[in-house]
């Protein structure tokens, strides 16, 4: 029999996941501008490195933790700290400009969150029973 987890587990769970979500989100929003150059042309590693970050962030919670809400916690997190970033600050900077690399990297985060979490659920995997 599956156990039930309490109340302030789950709350527990959800709150961590949008922490960490906030978390991932603020560090991607920084890398996500890096570029190197090979052969003359700017590749952009830094939005590459983070979009996979966050997918795999994303997944790897969805199947671990069998519960949409901690994953739309987490991604409410993420692209919480995205949006915020993308915002002017008093000083006039902006952490995600108006450009393909921003773009990409908000978009595509919200892509990912929204598949990762309408995903279906997976039937569960029990092994193969032995007969004596």
């Amino acid at each position: 029999m599956a156990e039930q987890s309490s109340f302030g587990s789950r709350v527990g769970r959800i709150a961590l996941g949008f922490v960490i979500g906030a978390a991932y989100g603020a560090v991607g929003t920084v890398a996500h501008q890096s570029t190197v150059a090979v052969g003359g042309v700017d590749l952009p590693w830094g939005l590459i490195v983070a979009l996979i970050g966050a997918t795999a962030l994303l997944v790897g919670l969805r199947l671990v933790v069998d519960d949409r809400l901690v994953v739309g916690a987490c991604a409410v997190g993420l692209l919480g700290v995205i949006v915020l970033l993308s915002l002017r600050s008093v000083g006039g900077s902006v952490l995600v400009p108006n450009g393909v690399s921003g773009l990409v990297w908000i978009i595509g985060t919200a892509a990912v969150a929204a598949l990762t979490i309408a995903w279906p659920r997976l039937p569960q995997q029990h092994p193969a029973r032995q007969h004596a």
